[in-house]
């Protein structure tokens, strides 16, 4: 029997679990294979209609957009692949060739009518209707079975759709923020035993293992991506998020100033490096520089998990405190920077022969500190809201001009981003 003290954590990890991604990938691709294969038995006169619940698992997705993507270009490769075997039947029968001349001309229509990664499933439903039309009488049967197919296609695609609006999908910018602040906090792991470095006198092999991990963390940048993306989809379309263009655009910026960053902690390592070989046995920098570096790195590297909490931060929370906290660790940096250059300046006046490596450093955590500038990450900021705008009224501008040449003038209720912008900014 289980400790009643311990209820609270269990609830909670069921919590976490519920909203992970597989788990709710799951659940609801089940409801709606099941769904579908209910209606198609009484719609259909197949025994077993498996193409409808077929079709609601593969368009089922995890983000409303996905799935409202995925429906179409699902649905458009079924009726592709139906026609390409209805006219196939109609002219051969089912041979060895004649398959092989299916799934090639199935092939190319999928290509030719774009639907992505369903490009497979063209040939799929070609071949499945010309093999059930292949035991059956003429062209009646012909149309008799690409009619079932198209109208079981039709069916699992609505039932996704459904249930993905009346299961609603979560919106997983939470995770996509995590993902950044993992990111950043790793970057910040970095930093510090870099920091070490500078203060000691590390033999080059360890300067070189340190490399090796900022090199590594372009792997981390492709994963927090591809989550980044997840979440970019969920916030279109979704009915429950209001200023869905701002926290997307404030998160891909964010990821870009980190993965700038990440490019720039890179070089700073291969510098350390290339001088740990210059200067070894002897320490990288003299005792007080050393100190300097090691201090200035841990300022830069608490300004970047400060700068990903900025950007993952909701608007009507604390976004204002995460950003005077960011202003006040990149002050603190910038004085360090400056204090380290004069030590450099004195440094290189004595002894020339490491003034390129001096200088490399300086330059490296000097561009750190203005990629996370407050002011340039909100120059930033609007400028990517003032492109997605003019982007949006272009699209509105085509549709109702559309529109009016229909007859049909459309009232397009028009957004502003841009007060949003100025008020997180």
């Amino acid at each position: 029997m289980r400790d009643v003290r311990e209820w609270p954590s269990i609830l909670a990890r069921l919590m976490r679990r519920h909203r992970d991604p597989l788990v709710v990938q799951a659940l609801r691709s089940t409801i709606a294979a099941t769904i579908a294969y209910v209606i198609a038995l009484r719609v259909s006169p197949e025994p077993a209609p498996l193409t409808a619940p077929l079709t609601a698992l593969l368009v089922v997705q995890v983000t409303l957009y996905a799935t409202l993507t995925t429906s179409f270009r699902r649905v458009n490769s079924v009726v592709a692949g139906v026609l390409v075997a209805s006219v196939f039947s109609l002219l051969v029968g089912l041979t060895w060739w004649s398959l092989a001349l299916v799934v090639l001309a199935a092939l190319a229509v999928g290509h030719l009518v774009r639907v992505d990664e369903f490009v497979p499933e063209v040939a799929i439903s070609a071949m499945l209707v010309l093999g059930v039309t292949a035991m059956g009488s003429g062209a009646t049967s012909v149309g008799h079975s690409a009619w079932l197919r198209v109208v079981e296609t039709l069916i699992g695609a609505t039932v996704g759709l459904g249930c993905n609006l009346l299961l609603a999908p979560p919106v997983w910018t939470d995770e996509a923020g995590e993902s950044i602040e993992g990111l950043a906090r790793r970057m910040r792991q970095l930093m510090l035993r870099m920091g070490e470095q500078a203060a000691g006198a590390p033999p080059a092999r360890l300067a070189a293992e340190r490399l090796h991990e900022a090199r590594r963390l372009d792997h981390d940048i492709s994963a927090v991506d591809a989550a980044l993306r997840q979440a970019e989809d969920s916030l279109r379309l979704n009915p429950r998020v209001r200023d869905g263009l701002l926290h997307r655009v404030v998160l891909r910026t964010g990821l870009d100033t980190l993965e700038i960053c990440t490019v720039v902690l890179r070089v700073l390592a291969r510098t350390f490096t290339d001088l740990a070989k210059q200067r070894e046995p002897e320490p990288l920098f003299s005792s007080q520089m050393g100190a300097l570096v090691q201090q200035l790195l841990q300022e830069i590297a608490d300004a970047v998990v400060s700068f990903a909490v900025l950007v993952t931060t909701d608007v009507s929370q604390s976004a204002a405190s995460a950003e005077d906290r960011l202003a006040a660790e990149l002050r603190q940096a910038a004085t360090t920077r400056d204090k380290l250059a004069q030590l450099l300046l004195k440094e290189v006046r004595q002894d020339t022969s490491h003034w390129q490596l001096y200088g490399a450093v300086l330059t490296e955590v000097n561009r750190m500190i203005d990629e996370m500038d407050v002011e340039h990450r909100s120059h930033r900021l609007l400028e990517e809201l003032d492109r997605h705008t003019r982007a949006q009224r272009e699209r509105r501008s085509r549709l109702t001009g559309f529109a009016d040449r229909l007859g049909r003038p459309l009232k397009l209720r028009r957004r502003s981003d841009e007060d949003a912008a100025h008020r997180s900014s």
